[in-house]
């Protein structure tokens, strides 16, 4: 049965007729051994039915229903030839390296691209990445080196500013148990983002209203008190904008996910075409964000930040992310309100997973606020007791697999604490804080550097796709682990000040150094990251499980900083004032970026399981966890016959 809408916004909310009354595609085996997309072994994934639909995240909106056979209307879709034309995926090892042909690798990456996600989808993804991720949240992230150096606060209190702000990308995890478990007008994803992009342009509104001309220095002359309530204010106004960031990030992720675990040759290129977007509007935002900040134009920024924050509303709110409209006639689903219903039995079935998602998604927002508003130590003491627990609980609840590689990601990003506040206070000190000092402006280290460090990173994903994606999980852990550390010895060098014993400028060696080494292996980090996470996503709970590993390194990166903070405190650094001491911090990098990274993260990476980035990581019928199983082969005959009646969505034979 057709779910009912109200008439008001029955035309913004509906589905596309395309994605969501499209028959039954005819599936074409491809040839063994060749180059098209094996079908076979996925001839038993998706027949659903109403009865069901309550367990499962349909990601049959996302394919492209014309890829092959027939498509709603009997139109021909691929046919054999074509389908063999589609890129090489099964054998990664042996092909001839994509760089040997960039133009073709080029048209290959977006054939493949487009075989398996729609174009409103991949619009949607662009418009979320360029304007929000690269937009906004690249915009209020560098904007709070400025602001909290001219209200005089000190690099370890802005390091825990920066943590709270990053907050909401801990709640990942409460976030997509949410949108699983509570359709909103019929849809789990939809309103969802519609409230986050509301929250962020609230933010961006009390932004507009609390600075004006002079706001910072007249703070700073009416002492600690009112820097210290203008700093919180801001605080909270970045994290609700981080806040819109996150959600409509693991919303993303939830979806392309799901298509990642069905079709695992599709590889990583929906990794690479999301990074790519957040990096070009990055490029963007920070071409203007320097020379706006020198100048003391907050204001102009924060109409910036405002429109950019309203930009996904429209295809949010049209339905490019496409999704199934849910319905309280289905079983298990209870309706909790007019607008709202709850999936109970999607939560009866797993009930444990679900709660230990939800506490760990509101575990890192809770303890930032109290490391940041309260204590440190005490925050890092309960911070450290809560990632036990997270581990013990993962193990307990979740698949081995899942166990190994988020303790791996943990390591990993534990191994190495952000110092990064006490290297740009330096970098950007003035001449009375340090005479002998780089002295770089804002322009030169926010526009310029950053950038230089975009594009880079923007090349990044493009080597990274063409070479790196091929490689297996672990030996491209281990790489980008040794080269981030070795990276970070031009930092130590410029701290020392020896590229001036040989003549070599700051702004040369760290334009040169830096801004292009740090910016690429932290991009080839961070995608093979990624994709290890899409993989591990269950059928079912692809948002909910996705976004628990995620939010666990996103806790990991949260205690990363305040650790950071802790070490530049307990160092005795002084940041600001006219009598800066940078003393100790050569020392803390080799220390914590150096030595400390590659001695725990290297045996880290042995937990990673050694597989191809285009091979499956799970093998869900045989795992047998929480019904995942079922799920993946479909389930009676009954639910078949259901569907067919139903004829609410296309499913697999």
């Amino acid at each position: 049965m057709k779910p009912n809408t109200d008439d008001g916004v029955k035309a913004g909310l509906e589905l596309d007729e395309s994605s969501s009354n499209n028959t039954t595609p005819q599936v074409t085996p491809s040839k063994s051994g060749g180059g098209g997309i094996n079908l076979q072994q996925y001839n038993h994934l998706f027949i659903q039915s109403t009865a069901q639909v309550s367990d499962m995240i349909d990601p049959s909106p996302l394919i492209a229903h014309d890829l092959i056979g027939h498509d709603a209307d009997g139109a021909a879709g691929l046919n054999e030839q074509e389908m063999a034309n589609l890129p090489e995926m099964g054998d990664s090892e042996n092909s001839t390296p994509s760089w040997y042909h960039p133009v073709q690798s080029t048209k290959d990456y977006f054939n493949t691209l487009s075989s398996y996600f729609t174009p409103k989808f991949l619009s949607w993804i662009a418009v979320c990445q360029f304007c929000v991720n690269g937009g906004i949240f690249t915009l209020v992230m560098a904007l709070s080196l400025p602001i909290f150096q001219q209200l005089e606060v000190a690099a370890s209190r802005q390091q825990l500013y920066t943590t709270m702000m990053l907050s909401p990308w801990a709640m990942k995890p409460f976030i997509g148990v949410a949108s699983d478990l509570f359709p909103i007008l019929g849809y789990n994803k939809r309103f969802f983002a519609l409230y986050s992009i509301m929250i962020g342009l609230a933010g961006c509104t009390v932004l507009l209203v609390l600075f004006h001309s002079g706001t910072t220095h007249t703070a700073v002359d009416q002492g600690a008190d009112a820097v210290k309530s203008l700093a919180d204010a801001i605080v909270l106004c970045f994290t609700a904008v981080s806040f819109e960031a996150a959600t409509l990030d693991i919303l993303s992720e939830g979806k392309y996910s799901e298509l990642m675990r069905i079709y695992p040759e599709s590889g990583s290129s929906i990794i690479s075409w999301k990074f790519g977007w957040s990096l070009a509007g990055s490029i963007i935002t920070q071409s203007y964000v320097g020379p706006l900040s020198d100048a003391g134009y907050w204001h102009i920024l924060f109409w910036i930040a405002t429109i950019l924050s309203i930009t996904p509303f429209y295809p949010t709110i049209r339905g490019w992310m496409p999704e199934k409209k849910r319905s309280s006639d289905e079983v298990g689903m209870v309706e909790l309100c007019p607008c709202c219903l709850f999936d109970s039995g999607g939560f009866k079935r797993k009930r444990t997973p679900f709660i230990v998602i939800t506490l760990s998604g509101l575990a890192g927002p809770v303890l930032a606020a109290v490391t940041t508003f309260a204590d440190l130590n005490i925050g890092l003491i309960s911070s450290a007791v809560m990632l036990l627990v997270l581990a013990i609980t993962t193990w307990l609840v979740f698949p081995r697999v899942i166990f190994y590689v988020s303790t791996s990601m943990l390591l990993i990003n534990l191994s190495s604490p952000t110092i990064g506040s006490a290297l740009s206070y330096f970098y950007t000190a003035s001449e009375e804080c340090l005479p002998d000092g780089p002295h770089f402006s804002y322009t030169y280290y926010i526009t310029v550097t950053g950038i230089v460090s975009s594009v880079v990173s923007f090349l990044a994903v493009v080597l990274y796709q063409a070479t790196i994606s091929s490689w297996r999980f672990r030996p491209a852990f281990m790489f980008t682990i040794v080269a981030g550390s070795l990276s970070t010895i031009i930092d130590v060098i410029i701290v020392q000040r020896w590229n001036i014993n040989f003549g070599i400028s700051d702004k040369l060696f760290f334009f040169l150094g830096n801004a292009v080494f740090e910016s690429l292996v932290g991009i080839l980090l961070g995608l093979p990251m990624s994709s290890i996470f899409a993989k591990i996503a269950p059928p079912g709970m692809e948002s909910a499980v996705f976004a628990y590993v995620v939010g666990i390194q996103n806790f990991g990166n949260m205690l990363s900083g305040l650790l950071g903070s802790g070490i530049i405190q307990w160092s005795g650094m002084t940041t600001v004032g006219d009598n800066c001491d940078f003393g100790s911090l050569a020392e803390m990098i080799v220390m914590w970026k150096i030595v400390i990274p590659i001695l725990v993260g290297i045996p880290a990476t042995f937990l990673v399981p050694n597989k191809l980035q285009t091979e499956p990581l799970i093998d869900w019928k045989e795992e047998k966890w929480y019904g995942s199983e079922h799920e993946e082969t479909g389930g009676a005959v009954q639910k078949e016959a259901d569907t067919k009646e139903t004829h609410a969505e296309p499913y697999f034979v």
